[in-house]
């Protein structure tokens, strides 16, 4: 079992920054690949950014260059940069774990943290 936290969502200008976090607990965070997903009002939820448990990162196409995904395996932490923000950002962000292995193994969804971009 793992057990999610995400934190760091709120209100922000279009063009502003924003660092969503993800604390995990209960099993072998380093083992699990991470990833970011969204999703807005009537719409289904979608990968933002992940990162393999080797590190190996990859983005939706909306987001390339404007947001960066890393972890911190000593913190049992993974973290969204989110840069030059825009309205269509705006979405409940939530953080995902998944893992195959027999000591990690399945699908686990944190909270989820409201983004807002705004003026």
């Amino acid at each position: 079992q793992v057990q999610l936290v995400e934190s760091g969502g709120g209100l922000v200008q279009p063009g502003g920054s924003l660092r969503l976090s993800c604390a995990a607990s209960g099993s072998i965070f380093t083992l699990y690949a991470m990833a970011w997903y969204r999703q807005a009002p009537g719409k289904q939820r979608d990968l933002v950014a992940a990162i393999t448990d080797g590190g190996i990162t990859n983005y939706a196409d909306s987001v390339k260059g404007r947001f960066t995904v890393s972890r911190d395996n000593a913190k049992n932490t993974v973290y969204l940069q989110m840069n030059s923000l825009k309205p269509e950002d705006t979405a409940v962000y939530y953080c995902n774990a998944h893992g195959d292995r027999p000591v990690a193994r399945g699908n686990y969804w944190g909270q989820g943290t409201q983004v807002t971009v705004s003026s």
